[in-house]
């Protein structure tokens, strides 16, 4: 996933009696239709006092955007290239020189991390990627030591906690196909001081697994409680975490620290993705980890850091693996907190973007004056190009009836036009509002000017025709 930092600083006391600092984050993804300028997002994270971010990539525009700002980044290499980075030493030192380098000045970037690779041992990638990593990591700390970064920059890889398992927590283990991987993994991590980076995700066991008790994947009691032995977890993450410290001890290093990269809950486009749910699970979680009580097999130690996932809405993400996936972040597309929370920071709320460039307040819905007999090739051409996941089943525009639906996906597809007047058309069927037809929980969207807004303006033409020429297609057809 793509992503940026939120950090909470704890005072926390080790087994050594030292002082140590843990933080929350939050990822900042970019796979969006529309986006908030990066120095939009950078105002937004200094307001909330967010401390860390989590890049899934460098892009020149974000990392400039932070330069100055004194917020910590963990920069992010997509898996795609890791075969490139493992078989060319010269590949690895040109990626550190273009991404990491040139951005470090006195006053530059604070990069403290590079994620090598995105859950590269995912199972679904059938070992797509995992031979890569080792190499990879080789070739990039060999280029950080070139450019006298090997001390202040650490390599990390964000593991899916798929990469190992167990019917509890205390004899997990890591898949038998990844033990020699993961022993050089750690092995490497340790004698360069790195933590080991594990993505949890209560709400995937919960979506996946309809025997899971629901309760279980929250911070707030469960009927349903796991026991091993004198262990008792009365919630996912524990167990979850602890099944990951059990597999690391099994390997000689269970003390190693971990980061939690990413973690969260949506809000939106499944069942059981909704605002109270985020809103209690995300602030369950804080409250969890500020109150220093660790887990069972590591008391009193929470993760050395936790990155919440994720920092705002992705409307152009994937939604294969469901539409939830486009709704993870605490704050909307446009930078409005979703719900109250507490991250710790200082603040006992979010708060919203400042100066927000909206289009003009209007919006495109069903003419009430035609007939909706003819509109579904419209409004299949319209969602096949924007969001219009909130209509789906458990979806927050769900209920808001035949006409509702193609007023939202009108409107989507109009905003994502820089609402050119002629991409409400639909043959008749649409028509330009200035009352907002936001229902409920439903919110129609209003577009943002974002980042690339002037050279936007000039492609509306050609895209509005590219489109039409689509439904006409689907018409004739």
């Amino acid at each position: 996933m793509l992503v940026v930092v939120v950090v909470v600083v704890l005072a926390l006391r080790g087994a050594s009696g030292a002082v140590a600092e843990t933080g929350i984050g939050v990822n900042w993804g970019t796979v969006s239709f529309r986006k908030l300028k990066p120095t939009t997002v950078v105002d937004l994270l200094k307001d909330n006092k967010i401390g860390k971010v989590k890049l899934f990539e460098a892009e020149e525009d974000v990392l400039k955007a932070l330069m100055g700002s004194g917020i910590e980044i963990m920069l992010g290499i997509p898996n795609e290239h890791l075969s490139l980075l493992s078989s060319s030493p010269s590949a690895a030192d040109m990626w550190i020189q273009k991404n990491v380098s040139a951005y470090m000045s006195k006053h530059g970037a604070l990069i403290r991390y590079i994620a090598v690779g995105n859950e590269p041992f995912l199972t679904s990638y059938n070992g797509e990627f995992q031979n890569f990593v080792i190499p990879a990591i080789q070739n990039l700390q060999e280029s950080l030591v070139k450019a006298n970064l090997a001390g202040s920059v650490k390599l990390v890889v964000p593991c899916n906690a798929d990469a190992y398992e167990s019917t509890v927590p205390s004899q997990g283990a890591f898949r038998p196909e990844l033990t020699q991987i993961m022993t050089q993994l750690v092995q490497f991590l340790n004698s360069n001081g790195a933590p080991f980076i594990v993505n949890i995700y209560p709400f995937l066991s919960l979506y996946d697994n309809g025997e899971f008790p629901q309760d279980y994947a929250f911070f707030e009691g469960t009927t349903h409680p796991v026991i091993d032995g004198p262990n008792v977890y009365t919630n996912a993450f524990d167990g979850n975490y602890d099944t990951l410290v059990a597999a690391l001890s099994k390997l000689g290093y269970g003390q190693m620290p971990i980061v939690i990269g990413e973690i969260g809950w949506p809000s939106d486009g499944a069942m059981g993705a909704n605002i109270t749910a985020a809103r209690v699970f995300n602030q369950g979680l804080v409250n969890h980890v500020l109150s220093n009580k660790g887990t069972p097999l590591r008391l009193n130690s929470p993760p050395m850091d936790i990155y919440i996932f994720s920092l705002l809405d992705e409307g152009a993400k994937s939604i294969l693996p469901g539409s939830f996936e486009r709704h993870w972040g605490i704050f909307s597309f446009d930078g409005k907190a979703k719900y109250p929370l507490n991250l710790g920071l200082g603040n006992k709320e979010l708060k919203n973007a400042k100066n927000v460039e909206y289009l003009p307040s209007r919006w495109c819905v069903a003419s009430p004056s035609s007939d909706m007999n003819n509109v579904a090739n419209h409004v299949r051409m319209a969602c096949s190009v924007a969001d219009c996941t909130t209509l789906n089943y458990g979806g927050s525009c769900n209920g808001i009836g035949e006409k509702g639906n193609i007023s939202y996906a009108f409107n989507s597809y109009y905003q994502l036009q820089m609402q050119d007047a002629r991409s409400c058309n639909f043959d008749g069927f649409g028509m330009v509002t200035s009352r907002d037809p936001s229902v409920g929980a439903c919110r129609f969207i209003l577009g943002v000017k974002d980042k690339d807004s002037d050279s936007s303006a000039s492609q509306i033409t050609t895209t509005y025709k590219y489109h039409l020429c689509i439904l006409l297609v689907i018409l004739i057809i």
